[in-house]
């Protein structure tokens, strides 16, 4: 299959975009798209995005990245590869996340000498599981997010712990103000925990998706602070926070090869299943 000219642009391409996400998630349980491109295309549209956009598919590439997705009724009639295809045109590194790990993904990832990069797990924990107390070190303590004071030291502290992260360690204030501005941001979800001087020395901020589902969204921990524990201290306080606003499961992400973060995560309950392993493929 070749596109042709009847790709759509503007205010159509992201009505198709849209419609093609909602087909996805009705078909795969999951979206397409990340919550970095969701944010880009609702606060940017697609000024600035190379896209190949039409009403049953689409293809973005975007600050060295590509999204690639079919809706259902399209699948299997050589769109998503014509759409890869065109996008993968221009040379330069690219990535591209599969979520799920699907095979259609494999193989377009070999036709382009896309290489398995990194794997990317969701582990879930249901909150009916027991959780032990917050042990918190001597003269720390743990409150909500206060508003704009609190962020200078949240950006700085998010900057140090995720330094090699190439996603969450480049959030900026303007980052930070787009998803504050979501309808499910809570400043009381957004768990910091203080020195006795005032500094802050790690966070956890939870989402709370609807009434059943919550996620452990970030934990990040200031390199100076780690050792003390608080990891785990945070990450439970977060869990018990979520457990008290009625949430059935909670779920998060950590990259596969993290055994450290893994052995907390699986000591607190949770699991992980194959189906829930998203990969990213990579073009140097």
């Amino acid at each position: 299959m070749f596109l042709t000219a009847d790709l759509l642009t503007g205010e159509a391409a992201l009505a198709a975009i849209q419609g093609v996400r909602r087909a996805c998630r009705r078909e795969d349980g999951r979206d397409p798209l990340d919550e970095a491109a969701d944010l880009l295309l609702k606060h940017h549209g697609i000024s600035g995005i190379d896209a190949w956009v039409t009403s049953d598919g689409f293809a973005l590439r975007h600050d060295g990245s590509l999204d690639v997705a079919v809706a259902p009724r399209a699948r299997e009639h050589g769109l998503g590869g014509a759409l890869a295809a065109a996008a993968l045109a221009a040379p330069g590194p690219v990535t591209a996340w599969s979520h799920g790990d699907h095979p259609a993904a494999r193989e377009l990832a070999a036709v382009h000498g896309m290489a398995r990069a990194r794997e990317l797990w969701v582990m879930r924990r249901s909150t009916a599981l027991p959780l032990p107390a917050v042990a918190l070190p001597a003269g720390v303590s743990i409150r909500g997010f206060a508003g704009a004071d609190d962020v200078p030291a949240l950006l700085a502290v998010n900057a140090a712990a995720f330094a090699t992260h190439p996603e969450q360690g480049s959030l900026d204030a303007a980052g930070l103000a787009e998803r504050m501005a979501e309808r499910w941001f809570e400043a009381d979800g957004l768990l910091q925990a203080f020195d006795a001087d005032g500094s802050l020395l790690g966070f956890h901020w939870t989402k709370r998706h609807d009434a059943d589902h919550g996620e452990v969204y970030v934990v990040g921990i200031a390199p100076q602070a780690q050792g003390r524990g608080l990891g785990r201290a945070l990450t439970i306080a977060g869990l018990d926070h979520l457990a008290r606003r009625g949430v059935r499961e909670v779920h998060l992400y950590v990259e596969a090869d993290n055994a450290p973060a893994r052995r907390l995560y699986e000591g607190l309950g949770f699991d992980h299943a194959a189906v829930d392993t998203h990969v990213q493929y990579a073009r140097p």
